[in-house]
């Protein structure tokens, strides 16, 4: 087999299993920490990120496209896209719900401090997720000369799986049941619809910045501004056309938004090229 498509296969696989895995192991050892703080939570944030580091000093993969580097001079403004992108998304959707009276504010007093806490919580994590999707899985794949397209939808199948046993498990039901507005199963099934326009998006800017930082940036601005928006009650869905008009990352319009912006940023960049 060649070793690209082999390496990628191994990914894949702690991406798809590392998370079930950390079930296990707090099963068999009886843990008694809260889930998130756990072994297992360990082993299902890291393994896909670590593997991938494991095969590309190891399994032949090298470092060339690894996007390490932070390209600032060059890729100035697709740092700018990364922080600019959410906000306009959110704000344009929350004015369509507004309208249509499905979503409603009464204050954001405290927002700031709130979205200021999320981002503390949302930087460790997200070096392990991008270091594993668009540090490994995204340039990997583009070595096997398949689509771009066909890329960021494999990548966006391999994400939403690595996060099934996050929502069932390891993060707490409580914060869960405050941030969604449908049930569980509704949820994963709209989250993986918004999953593969959010990927283009991510991938995208991966592949024409050279670099994994301005993803790891738009990455946190999106956790940061908008997981308080409903675990803290900033805004109200009052709708069961609510996982459409919600400004979160997970609304429906937002995706198509971040998926339409990330077919702009394709379309530059194979004109370019």
């Amino acid at each position: 087999m060649n070793k690209t498509i082999r390496n990628i296969i191994i990914v894949a696989l702690f991406t798809v299993g590392g998370g079930w895995l950390g079930i296990w192991l707090n099963t068999v050892t009886g843990n008694t920490q809260p889930p998130m703080q756990s072994l297992g939570a360990l082993v299902w944030l890291t393994s896909p990120a670590l593997v991938g580091i494991f095969l590309r000093a190891f399994g032949g993969d090298g470092w060339k496209d690894a996007g390490f580097g932070l390209n600032l001079i060059s890729s100035w403004k697709w740092y700018l896209a990364a922080i600019l992108v959410y906000p306009l998304a959110a704000l344009l959707t929350f004015g369509l719900g507004a309208l249509l009276g499905i979503v409603s504010a009464d204050s954001f007093d405290g927002y700031l401090s709130a979205a200021g806490v999320m981002l503390i919580g949302s930087l460790m994590k997200n070096i392990f997720e991008e270091f594993a999707w668009r540090g490994y899985l995204t340039p990997r794949l583009e070595a096997t000369k398949i689509h771009p397209l066909l890329n960021h939808v494999i990548v966006g199948i391999l994400w939403w799986s690595w996060h099934l046993p996050y929502y069932y498990y390891f993060l707490d039901r409580n914060i869960l049941m405050s941030s969604i507005t449908t049930s569980i199963p509704v949820f994963l099934a709209i989250g993986l619809f918004a999953m593969f326009p959010t990927a283009i998006l991510f991938g995208e800017l991966r592949l024409v910045s050279k670099s994994v930082w301005p993803v790891f940036v738009l990455h946190n601005v999106i956790n940061a501004l908008s997981m308080p928006l409903l675990i803290n009650g900033f805004i109200k869905v009052n709708s069961s056309m609510a996982p459409i008009f919600t400004p979160t990352n997970e609304g429906i319009i937002t995706s198509i938004l971040f998926g339409a912006v990330g077919l702009l940023i394709y379309q530059n960049r194979m004109n370019k090229s």
